[in-house]
């Protein structure tokens, strides 16, 4: 009988919404785990022919599951404290590649550091980005795997700017030196102590000879001198002469190999006064400063909202060890579940859109936190139990054709009949 095919379709149909509503609930916990839906529609209809009105005369064949719909609202957003985890408010998945070069996408964010100290999913995927040189992150380049580990050495800068904040005493005998120690960094990150040695010409007047090491240059013996000068200062202790800055302090042929340094002394501060002086005082410097530093090991890394990872280094700095990249789709719906919180596009989801967080449609990333899963579990209760009831009602409704059939069967046999 075509009643029992009704029947048993809606008892199908309900059992795959309760597997639906049972792996929400089983991944309650999951991180970035995103809830589905059965949607339920009728199946064909048999025209039994028309009404007196003309109206056709249908009767329903039953149900099946037409499709399960995802969910993609975003979950919350729950701090872990740990750097290698990130959190996508908004649009966007991560995307991950297998050591075959199979890549999938998901909004688990729940990463970990391999051995070769690449950032990577649970599964070993490494996550993708754009890696950066020298502190600078590469937009135009290949998305490639992004390194954080401790093995990652942050490139040193040349010293090109330096300055200090000296007192000489103005109460000085002619021919008193003070001399004072900056060390400057050269272009592989290598330390050199430059020496500024002060001499007492006259009232006001001072001169000054900056001396490196010769064994910096491959030389031995005195040091070598590598600029000379005078200094004038008024009344009011301020230095007249020379104003602003020294420019073109040339260090050459250094024995490491290293580029030849032109350096800037700056004599005077941002707001322009004068950082050498010229007072009743005992010569002293208070502060020395210089723009250059050597390179550093990684202490740790924060990852921005932009994706920008950024690393802290032994060194005092701070530079971008890359950026993760997200992809999105037209059609997130059409994207195919493979397991492991990881999708593939399909012809339905369209090809990946990829680009940096918060550009275009992308959301924003939140380091050390997690997306939780957006499971409503009242909800996920109340559609259990209507789900549950509607089984209940087919399979009852199979109890009693049961009965009927049997009922039918007993009069065929009943004698007389």
């Amino acid at each position: 009988m075509s009643s029992f095919a009704v029947a048993l379709s809606g008892l199908s149909a309900s059992e795959q919404g309760l597997n639906v509503i049972s792996n929400n609930l089983a991944n309650l916990n999951t991180v970035g785990y995103k809830d589905q839906t059965a949607n339920f529609q009728t199946l064909f209809y048999q025209n039994l022919g028309t009404d007196g009105s003309g109206d056709p005369i249908q009767v329903g064949a039953g149900v099946d599951v037409g499709s399960v719909s995802t969910n993609f609202s975003n979950g919350s957003v729950n701090d872990t404290g740990a750097p290698s985890d990130v959190a996508i408010t908004g649009n966007g998945f991560f995307i991950a590649q297998a050591g075959n070069g199979t890549v999938s996408y998901t909004r688990a964010g729940d990463f970990s550091v391999n051995n070769q100290g690449q950032l990577v999913t649970p599964d070993g995927q490494t996550v993708m980005g754009y890696q950066a040189v020298n502190g600078a992150v590469q937009q135009s380049a290949t998305l490639a795997p992004i390194y954080v580990g401790q093995s990652v050495i942050g490139a040193p800068s040349a010293t090109t700017t330096m300055n200090q904040q000296t007192n000489l005493n103005s109460a000085a005998a002619v021919g008193t030196t003070y001399s004072v120690p900056l060390t400057v960094y050269d272009s592989l990150g290598q330390s050199h102590v430059l020496t500024f040695n002060y001499t007492n010409t006259a009232a006001g007047a001072w001169t000054y000879t900056i001396t490196l090491p010769a064994a910096d240059t491959g030389g031995a013996g005195a040091p070598t001198t590598i600029s000379t000068g005078n200094l004038t200062f008024g009344s009011n202790g301020n230095l007249t002469s020379p104003a602003g800055s020294i420019a073109g302090i040339a260090i050459t042929g250094l024995a490491d190999g290293a580029a030849n340094m032109s350096l800037t002394w700056n004599l005077t501060g941002p707001n322009g006064n004068s950082l050498m002086t010229q007072v009743a005082a005992p010569s002293a410097t208070a502060t020395t400063e210089q723009n250059g530093y050597p390179s550093g090991t990684l202490q740790s890394y924060t990852v921005e909202a932009d994706g920008t990872i950024d690393g802290q280094f032994s060194n005092g700095q701070v530079q971008a060890l890359g950026q993760i990249a997200l992809a999105n789709f037209a059609d997130p719906e059409g994207l195919q579940l493979t397991g492991n919180n990881d999708y593939i596009p399909t012809l339905a989801s369209g090809a990946a859109v990829v680009g940096a967080p918060q550009t275009g449609a992308l959301g924003a990333l939140t380091g050390g936190a997690l997306e939780a899963s957006n499971v409503d579990i009242s909800q996920e209760f109340t559609n259990l139990i209507v789900t549950q009831r509607g089984f209940e009602a087919n399979a009852r409704m199979i109890t009693t054709l049961d009965t009927v059939t049997n009922t039918t069967v007993n009069l065929q046999a009943t004698p007389g009949n």
